[in-house]
């Protein structure tokens, strides 16, 4: 083999991917078509889940610095605006976690008593990073792990078998034991794979841009409803956005011209705005569509491959870096020997029900920006909700996905969750202690019988033996490498002894946890 794994493009998918399979100890390759970043005008922010996987692998410090770049431009934005007034004290943000359907969600609304909103420490203040600053981001780290990432280089085809993947490029063949197509909504990977595709077919045109333009003092800033649309102005000069109820594009590969763009700026926001340049510029659809399985052998799919859907929100680019989180270690510990090749059916049965969740909530945006009455009506409904405690904490909550848990066994209220960013006693937090994308094993109470239970998987858990004063119900947490929650204790249960085969859901179960995600302990595995 060339590499254990091939993956299908370079974005912050495919990027997060190859470096989480190199900490396992993949060798990878990952393929890009494009030489450099591209500057096109893309996400221009992540949620929460996106964030908490950044920072457990160590990139808190870098994504807080591009974030303080953008809250400086968001400044200039407002002193713009206000005739050299800044308007908002440097340091107080935006004071939004984000908006349902152009309905700004204020964040001194939001119960962070809820769970998963107030646990995942200091990636929830983490918002504003855009999709290419995430790029460079993960390929300087993706450089840093030794991942061969070829740009310039694109999959043409490929042939599959029991044993390997043959894949085809603009520069030659590359043999591999499996390939991931992170190549995009328009996957090559997926077509030629023949994955069925089923969803929704859009309804609107929407285009965003960054210009230059005269009469836009007149542009409500944030988010507007119209008689004809939405659109947004804003959080950066020259920011807009406008959301037509016209059906998709006739030609989808057209390129959006000034004059386009300044029409339907005119037709949406009923201002004689005039665009005298144009920086960069897209379009985009609601179209939602998703596999119906993320794997058909030895090829599997990942973020918009796997799943596409409009922008509102911002959670595609959450969504597919939790699609490389979770498929990662799970395919190198498929590839190192340590889990069987069952393990990846879990892959799609974990993420594909988040996947249809998100295309849902999209969708939903879509029925309440509809200009008719009856979803105006709506909307007003919802903005009221938008006005309220309960209702701002939920609509957070699911632009989060902080309701999102694994069917995994186990009652403790932890398990199949998110593991919750704990402060301890060193004056460390968790996700310090998961940059090396191994399984953790948090002893809250010192207890060597829950320790001995690890020994054997030293080669693939860390133990840490540390007080959590804000948990003290807490006894011990199994993470997976992932960072979510595999088993939980709670403190004054029975403690397992290392022979234990209990299937409590208490504190025993612990062995049972650990052999069904990372395989059998080091002295159970015969030599050869």
């Amino acid at each position: 083999m060339d590499y254990d794994v091939v993956v299908a493009g370079g974005g912050p998918v495919g990027l997060m991917l190859a470096c989480e399979l190199r900490l396992g100890g993949a060798r990878v390759a990952v393929l890009e078509r494009l030489t450099e970043v591209d500057p096109t005008i893309k996400g221009g922010a992540i949620t929460t889940p996106g964030a908490e996987a950044l920072y457990r692998r160590g990139l808190l410090p870098a994504m807080a610095e591009v974030q303080r770049q953008a809250m400086d431009r968001f400044q200039a934005f407002i002193r713009e605006r206000n005739g050299g007034d800044g308007g908002v004290a440097a340091g107080q943000g935006l004071g939004i976690v984000g908006h349902f359907a152009g309905i700004m969600l204020r964040a001194d609304l939001v119960d962070r008593t809820e769970p998963g909103l107030g646990d995942a420490g200091p990636a929830a203040e983490i918002a504003f990073v855009t999709q290419q600053d995430i790029e460079r981001l993960l390929g300087g780290r993706a450089d840093e792990l030794g991942v061969d990432v070829r740009r310039g280089v694109e999959l043409t085809g490929f042939d599959a078998d029991d044993g390997a993947v043959t894949v085809r490029t603009s520069h030659g063949a590359l043999r591999a034991g499996w390939l991931v197509g992170c190549d995009g909504g328009r996957s090559t990977v997926r077509k030629l794979a023949g994955f069925a595709f089923p969803g929704t077919d859009p309804e609107i045109t929407c285009h965003q841009a960054v210009v230059e333009m005269t009469g836009a003092e007149d542009l409500t800033v944030g988010w507007t409803a119209t008689g004809t649309g939405v659109y947004a102005h804003g959080p950066m000069p020259g920011r807009i956005v406008t959301v037509e109820f016209d059906g998709p594009p006739a030609d989808r590969d057209a390129p959006v011209t000034t004059e386009n763009l300044q029409a339907r700026l005119r037709r949406v926001c009923g201002v004689d705005v005039t665009i005298t340049g144009v920086r960069t510029a897209t379009r985009f659809t609601d179209h939602a569509r998703q596999v119906t399985e993320y794997r058909k052998g030895r090829v599997l799919l990942a973020g918009d491959a796997a799943h596409v859907h409009s922008a509102f929100g911002s959670q595609g680019l959450s969504l597919g870096i939790g699609d490389a989180m979770n498929l990662g270690w799970k395919l190198a510990a498929v590839i190192g020997g340590h889990a069987p090749e069952r393990l990846l059916d879990t892959y799609t049965a974990e993420r594909h029900p988040v996947g249809a969740g998100i295309l849902d909530w999209t969708r939903s945006q879509v029925a309440a920006m509809r200009p008719d009455p009856q979803s105006r009506a709506l909307r007003e409904i919802v903005s009221d909700l938008a006005q309220t405690t309960v209702g701002t904490t939920y609509l957070t909550a699911r632009l989060n996905s902080a309701g999102v848990r694994y069917a995994l066994p186990g009652e403790h209220p932890l398990t199949g969750r998110s593991a919750p960013d704990l402060e301890l006693t060193d004056g460390s937090r968790l996700a310090d202690h998961l940059h090396g994308g191994r399984a953790l094993l948090l002893d809250l109470t010192d207890n060597p019988d829950l320790r001995a239970l690890t020994a054997g998987y030293a080669d693939r858990v860390d133990t840490l033996t540390a007080g959590c004063p804000s948990r003290p119900e807490l006894a011990a947490v199994l993470i997976r490498p992932d960072g979510f929650t595999a088993w939980a204790a709670d403190a004054g249960a029975h403690a397992p002894t290392p022979t234990s085969t209990s299937t409590s859901t208490s504190t025993g179960g612990l062995a049972e946890t650990l052999q069904e995600w990372l395989g059998e302990p080091e002295s159970a595995v015969t030599p050869g």
